[in-house]
């Protein structure tokens, strides 16, 4: 294990990785298995404390667009095997997974499942009886079909940072924690390296795997990536005597609220819609009692047992949101060897380990092998040509 603090970063390396969260680390995994060279890894504070360790870490398949159900797929068998993968015994919950859209969406639900399936996702559309006899504390009344993964649940963010960083540096990459980076160095539009507040290092590839951080990072070396920051608030409940623990995570459209269990005692709610603009360093660190009241207020109409249930603290975090709210993946255009991982709005932390694996593809063949990540590509916005699926759901 190559163990540096940030008084000894070092002056040159093959690949210098900004951010060590679940993307980061999960690059950095990837390429060293690979036998990449000399790997960097720098984080402008500890491993998995930015996003990642305030995820609400889902793990779902369902997605309207098929890169991203192959992307959660080798993800999920990722999380499934992650002692013989990654060498840590993990943090992979197995719960199910339910989704619930609004009902003039049902065609859209089927259709999109009906895909998910083709791709080697285990789903199947369950009807309101059925997802009463799975989960008897919701009130299902309003629902004709809802989609239901077996085999999905929910993990730790940090922890899986915290893991994939241990493997990497196992393998030889350099960590050097509480360090920022300042500027990329640009010559000739290749990048050569990154100037932080410890010194500057020179390398032929850098990527960004910054989060909120991305745009400012990018605009002062000329090229704008069209990243907003956005203000989430969770809650965080101990169950309501009576409550079933353990159930199902869902994302639900009707109430525009995603939950989960949390071991077999808690429950966490979260919001589709955050505020924008916030600045990524200097947001609320405590979740207004007001917002919470009103997030939890919405969830129970489908949970009504929440209604009892004790509010133990609240979640604050900023997603990296892209104009299609999906991830920015590729190199920039304009600064050769300058690669873009960010822009995940919100679902970042469930296709982790398989970004990690495209990434170094794309990086070290060329091309992204395993899945097409080319409608990822940066420039998409700058082209016209936003990622739509063909049957998007009205708040996807």
């Amino acid at each position: 294990m190559t163990l540096v603090n940030s008084s000894s970063l070092p002056k040159t390396a093959d690949v210098v990785i900004l951010g060590a969260g679940v993307m980061g680390t999960s690059i950095a995994f990837h390429l060293a298995k690979r036998k990449a060279g000399k790997i960097v890894v720098i984080d402008k504070d500890h491993v998995g404390r930015g996003g990642s360790g305030r995820s609400s870490a889902l793990i779902r398949m369902h997605y309207s667009f098929p890169a991203e159900v192959e992307l959660a797929l080798i993800s999920l068998r990722m999380f499934q095997n992650w002692q013989e993968v990654v060498g840590e015994p993990g943090d992979f919950r197995r719960t199910g997974f339910v989704r619930i859209v609004h009902p003039n969406e049902t065609a859209r639900l089927k259709l999109n499942v009906e895909m998910q399936c083709r791709l080697g996702a285990t789903i199947e559309l369950i009807d309101k009886r059925q997802l009463h006899e799975l989960e008897p504390d919701w009130n299902v009344d309003d629902v004709e079909l809802a989609a239901y993964e077996p085999d999905s649940g929910y993990g730790d963010g940090a922890g899986v940072a915290g893991d994939f960083l241990s493997a990497a540096r196992d393998m030889g990459i350099i960590y050097v924690s509480r360090t920022q980076a300042k500027a990329l160095q640009v010559n000739d539009d290749c990048v050569r390296g990154v100037v932080t507040d410890q010194g500057a290092i020179s390398s032929p590839i850098v990527i960004g795997a910054t989060g909120p951080w991305t745009r400012p990072l990018l605009q002062q070396a000329g090229y704008d990536v069209p990243i907003e920051c956005e203000y989430h608030q969770v809650a965080i409940l101990r169950n309501a005597p009576g409550m079933k623990g353990g159930g199902c995570a869902c994302i639900d459209s009707v109430t525009a609220t995603y939950f989960r269990s949390d071991a077999h005692d808690k429950f966490v709610v979260g919001d589709f819609y955050g505020k924008r603009p916030v600045d990524p360093d200097n947001f609320p660190q405590r979740a207004s009692d007001e917002s919470l009241e009103e997030i939890i207020e919405r969830a129970c109409r489908r949970v009504p047992g929440l209604d009892q249930a004790e509010v133990m603290r609240g979640v604050t975090g900023v997603y990296d949101m892209s104009p299609d709210s999906r991830p920015l993946l590729g190199e920039a255009p304009g600064i050769r060897g300058f690669f873009v991982c960010a822009g995940f709005s919100g679902m970042g932390f469930k296709i982790s380990p398989a970004i990690g694996l495209v990434m170094s593809e794309l990086i070290l063949d060329g091309k992204a092998g395993s899945v097409d990540i080319g409608p990822f590509r940066p420039n998409r916005f700058a082209e016209n040509a936003p990622i739509k699926a063909e049957y998007e759901y009205v708040d996807d």
